[in-house]
């Protein structure tokens, strides 16, 4: 790739083609692999960090230790179920979200194991712009919320109901949002149903 095509992929945003021809590649490596492995290495590869925890206590354990190598004293969480989580570990959080938060722990919709995607709605970040989270995303989901693509998704969002504003992240930025932070660093814990 010659160096303006580079430069122009950074102004806007956008992965460079050979990143994205990579993440192909590695996409039709896996497309006979569980669908759990396949999100895994795909999210991996995007630059996310994946913990898979066999039960709640071993989420705690994950969720503490994070904390503290990334040193987050203030996190933004609204979500009750996980507010008992950050009860446990004794982290400050606020149900709405602030300047002073510099972390967020919320859940999501689905896990597109297609290309390592997590899909969020208003149903995670409230009635907030993915582009107002903070730098540190520290996501629970289910191994039950691996779909194979965005269809599969889909279909399933008209069954269940009123979702409404959906977005997806990978890895550390935004698939819709070009405002999003570029540093964005994203860990998903990954429960056992």
């Amino acid at each position: 790739m010659n160096l303006f095509k580079r430069i122009v992929s950074k102004l806007t945003n956008q992965p460079e083609e050979e990143e994205k021809q990579s993440l192909e590649k590695l996409g039709d490596s896996l497309k006979n692999a569980d669908l759990d492995y396949k999100f895994a290495q795909l999210f991996t590869h995007s630059g996310g960090f994946f913990n898979y925890c066999a039960d709640e206590a071993e989420a705690l354990q994950t969720l503490n230790q994070i904390v503290k190598i990334e040193r987050m004293g203030n996190i933004f969480c609204w979500d009750k179920e996980l507010q008992s989580f950050l009860n446990v570990v004794k982290i400050p959080y606020t149900s709405e979200m602030e300047n002073s938060n510099d972390a967020a722990f919320i859940t999501c919709e689905y896990l597109i194991a297609y290309d390592g995607r997590i899909m969020l709605s208003h149903n995670n970040i409230l009635h907030y712009h993915s582009s107002r989270l903070p730098g540190k995303i520290i996501i629970m989901a289910n191994v039950s919320q691996i779909v194979n693509n965005l269809n599969d998704a889909m279909g399933k969002i008209k069954r269940n109901g009123n979702i409404k504003n959906l977005t997806s992240i990978s890895g550390g930025q935004s698939s819709l949002d070009s405002s999003s932070h570029t540093n964005t660093k994203l860990f998903l814990l990954l429960l056992e149903d």
